[in-house]
């Protein structure tokens, strides 16, 4: 293929090699769709013959992506993990050094970290899109530490 070529969607697979000190690598790319120009917009084409396969795995992969979206609620779990596993290692020694370093009212720290008390499978479940809950209510409401307690409070819309 040309180097004028390089770049355009034809629908056929392209094989670049990047050469390495210990040898070549082959890469080899496999676009199952067109894009053309019609008027002033472009529309993607795809085959009649694309494989099932590539099918399944496209739908899976916008699943993955709806289910795996960086929300509110996702990013304050992490941290309450990581604020947590800081405790754990000893780095600090209370959540109002972490407060501080964090820049935070020591309240508001607080309120997060009970966040890494939930259940595992409330987690998952909130992880997956399963709960409808938001932060604020979860911050908001008065989480046992008993994991079943938790999952009664939630399913039962108390937080």
């Amino acid at each position: 293929m040309s180097k004028k070529h390089y770049g355009k969607q034809t629908g056929r697979p392209v094989t670049h090699e990047i050469p390495m000190p210990a040898g070549g690598v082959r890469l080899e790319t496999f676009v199952p769709w067109t894009l053309v120009k019609r008027g002033a917009k472009k529309q993607i084409i795809t085959p009649l013959d694309a494989p099932q396969e590539f099918l399944f795995e496209a739908a899976r992969e916008r699943e993955a992506l709806s289910a795996a979206k960086d929300t509110a609620l996702m990013r304050a779990l992490g941290l309450a993990h990581h604020w947590q596993r800081l405790l754990d290692e000893g780095r600090f020694s209370s959540m109002t050094e972490i407060a501080a370093a964090e820049g935070i009212d020591l309240s508001q720290a607080s309120k997060m970290s009970r966040l890494a008390q939930l259940a595992p499978d409330l987690i998952e479940a909130l992880a997956l899109g399963h709960l409808d809950v938001g932060v604020s209510q979860l911050l908001r409401g008065k989480l046992s530490a008993s994991w079943l307690a938790q999952r009664e409070a939630l399913a039962a819309g108390l937080c």
